[in-house]
């Protein structure tokens, strides 16, 4: 579902990055460095065989494996909708939805192996806490209009952030997000028609429902594109590398100007007074957000941070004999292959 725009660095990356910086280099080590830069400020894309500096690497680590772990949390919140959904038409759409996350989160790990990474350590770094996902999984679900806000807002935030990821530089996250983007896509869509049809067929507490989830809803998916530029010390690096291609900041105003319209159409108001269209900027101005909340998130201390990871941590443990199950079998088959060779 989504990537976050976070340059929230563990105490060991931080570490990692000042060694980096001052550990002395050999000729060769520089030349490949001097070529890793000019490809990237040619445009070109960088392959996983391809030589890529150290930092590179884990900031890729990082960002790819935080995008797949969202997806596999983001599963959670909506599927807790699906044995309740209203009507058959609205089940079926949000069960394939969460399907598609779970695809999304299995391109993106994939994505990861490729630096040099197994999914054993990325999903351990996740159940053990070590690793971030988006902080707007963290928030419940308390209505059904929550499932059609969570696809208009929260997916369309997902969109505006991940378009850009399809020229990223590391091509095998690139490619990923060619087809992550198309069903992110049908998601916003599908959510904003679900909306649509409660504002214009539903009943008056529909309608309240709808404009309840706005209200909870709004605030957090502009918390999505992560803090803002002037607190976001490695965005830099991150474009400069072309991992990103458009800062925090000025992908959230693209976000608003974006949402506004639609927000008029569906006949919902967006909870920020302070709302308004700038004329002289050409976008819309917008209230300030509230970052400490943000950080408390972050930091795993939001309404639901400790039941999003222990039901992550449940279903791995769940799924164990699964796992045994599809090793055992793939031992088999490698042995009757053997066999078979042997007697040939």
């Amino acid at each position: 579902m989504y990537t976050q725009s976070m340059d929230t660095l563990s105490a060991e990356d931080k570490a990692f990055e000042a060694a980096s910086k001052a550990k002395l280099r050999s000729a060769d080590e520089l030349q490949s460095q001097e070529r890793f830069d000019a490809r990237i400020d040619a445009g070109d894309f960088i392959e996983a065989k391809d030589w890529m500096p150290e930092h590179y690497r884990k900031t890729l680590v990082r960002q790819i494996s935080q995008h797949a772990h969202s997806e596999f949390v983001g599963m959670l919140p909506e599927g807790n909708w699906i044995s309740r959904a209203p009507t058959l038409k609205r089940k079926s759409i949000l069960l394939s939805k969460v399907q598609d996350e779970a695809g999304h989160g299995l391109y993106l790990y994939a994505a990861a192996e490729t630096l040099g990474t197994s999914r054993d350590e990325l999903l351990d770094a996740l159940h053990t806490g070590k690793a971030k996902y988006s902080s707007i999984f963290n928030y419940p679900t308390l209505t059904w209009a929550d499932m059609g806000v969570i696809g208009w807002l929260v997916d369309g935030a997902a969109i505006m952030n991940q378009v850009p990821l399809c020229r990223c530089s590391y091509a095998p996250y690139a490619r990923a997000m060619l087809r992550i983007c198309r069903e992110e896509s049908f998601h916003q869509r599908q959510g904003y028609e679900a909306l649509l049809t409660m504002m214009t067929q539903g009943t008056e507490a529909q309608r309240a429902m709808v404009q309840d989830a706005v209200n909870r809803w709004w605030w957090p998916s502009l918390m999505m594109f992560g803090p803002p530029d002037a607190e976001s010390p490695n965005s830099e690096q991150s474009m400069r590398w072309g991992i990103k291609r458009i800062s925090n900041d000025d992908l959230r105003q693209k976000f608003v100007d974006a949402t506004v319209e639609q927000a008029s159409i569906l006949g919902v108001s967006l909870p920020d007074p302070l709302l308004k269209w700038n004329e002289t900027r050409q976008h819309y101005d917008m209230g300030p957000i509230d970052w400490p909340e943000f950080w408390q998130v972050v930091g795993g201390d939001g309404p639901c941070n400790k039941e999003r990871l222990a039901a992550r941590v449940d279903a791995w443990d769940n799924g164990a004999w699964v796992r045994e199950a599809a090793l055992a079998h793939a031992a088999k088959q490698a042995s009757k292959q053997q066999q078979i060779a042997k007697a040939a």
